[in-house]
């Protein structure tokens, strides 16, 4: 063979491999990219689980906070009548 062909034959065969590899790079790539499009995926299903899950904690202690000054003042005027009782019965 020729060295021209030669040198063709080293050309065409570099740039087999060229593609080949880049095949590869492309098919790594978009596998990786599935892969970690997936892990965001469950790390976001886990955060809004988890938001939910406080959602309903908070919400549970803004009904004990309206609830508990209504409570205090019931049990202001349950005293006052007891004291009025055992006065009543002091008499």
């Amino acid at each position: 063979m020729s060295g021209i062909q030669e040198a063709i034959i080293s050309a065409v065969s570099s740039f087999a491999v060229g593609i080949l590899a880049l095949i590869g790079v492309i098919i790594t790539n978009s596998k990786s990219g599935k892969d970690l499009q997936h892990k965001l995926d469950t790390a976001q299903a886990v955060t809004e689980t988890k938001l939910e899950a406080l959602t309903l904690e908070v919400r549970k202690h803004n009904n004990f906070a309206i609830k508990i000054p209504v409570i205090e003042e019931q049990i202001k005027v349950i005293n006052h009548r007891i004291s009025d009782c055992e006065n009543i019965m002091l008499q």
